[in-house]
């Protein structure tokens, strides 16, 4: 559960807490794939002009080759029902939905050449975000029962973010700020700015951010925490941090503020990290290096 110091911070868009609201409006996703369809310039697919002759409509199935989390079917919906206005699709595994291998994910009725066309543009989109979905719910998984909350981090493809962060969703991780404009974070660069003065630095933030602006602070030191707390900040992150550094500064915090880790955060890692006490942990793996999930175009 998250406690009220989180949903208050979440109110303030410094993350989304949960759902599966698609980010991208009708016509953002039609530009996006009919971008991509461009790209992949599949108005003269040759291979497919030279091998399909029949007109005949045809079913092929979308199909899950491993486990994971599936996300992204608008897009690849999208794609199918622009290069072939006579599709039919039954969407079996909605996205969020876990799947096992050989999962029939969804099926596709029409004309093969539309089909065969739009197969690379719709399986790229959902392979890449079940990828982030599917290594999401690993890192979810990991860190079950000790109350801390698995987040992402701005570390996307330039353009990508919203939907690459709709996938974290999918796999059960929460949204960190989605933009520079969400809340304050004060990092070693800024606090260089201003001599290492936390104080001041926060108190700037507050000046210049609009009001209710929610502040937080990179520290790697426990006596940074200790001017972080001090100065009033919303969220302390502890960079890089030794779990023994950690487990001072969650108790020197005592819930007066959240408490994020960050830095290095792996598979092997997340649980010690967790059972710590931190309420968040950012894993900028999660977007910038998930391997695509196992997904295929099986024609009957």
């Amino acid at each position: 559960m998250i406690n009220e110091q989180e949903s208050e911070l979440s109110a303030h868009g410094f993350y989304w807490e949960e759902g599966l609201l698609f980010p991208l409006t009708k016509k953002e996703i039609h530009e996006l794939v009919g971008a991509a369809l461009e790209e992949d310039d599949t108005k003269h697919d040759i291979t497919t002009a030279a091998t399909v002759l029949s007109d005949r409509r045809t079913r092929c199935r979308m199909v899950a080759r491993a486990e994971g989390v599936i996300a992204g079917l608008p897009l690849a919906c999208e794609a199918f029902e622009r290069l072939d206005k006579t599709v039919t699709i039954r969407i079996d595994r909605d996205d969020g939905s876990k799947v096992r291998p050989n999962t029939p994910v969804m099926f596709i009725a029409g004309q093969p050449r539309g089909l065969l066309s739009a197969e690379r543009v719709a399986l790229n989109f959902v392979q890449h975000l079940s990828g982030i979905a599917t290594l999401t719910a690993k890192y979810v998984a990991a860190v079950r029962g000790t109350g801390a909350h698995i987040l992402d981090t701005r570390k996307t493809i330039p353009g990508m973010r919203r939907l690459q962060k709709y996938a974290v969703r999918a796999g059960g991780g929460l949204n960190h700020r989605m933009d520079l404009s969400a809340a304050v974070m004060i990092k070693d660069n800024h606090l260089e700015a201003v001599d290492g003065d936390v104080a001041i630095a926060v108190e700037r933030a507050r000046a210049v951010g609009p009001v209710g602006i929610k502040v937080e602070v990179e520290c790697d030191t426990i006596d940074q925490v200790r001017a972080a707390i001090d100065a009033g900040a919303d969220v302390i992150m502890l960079d890089n941090m030794r779990l023994k550094e950690m487990r001072d500064a969650v108790k020197l915090v005592n819930g007066r503020a959240v408490v994020e880790a960050s830095g290095g955060v792996t598979l092997d890692t997340v649980r010690k990290i967790a059972e710590t006490g931190v309420n968040w942990i950012s894993v900028g793996a999660l977007t910038h290096s998930a391997p695509a999930l196992d997904i295929g175009l099986d024609f009957d």
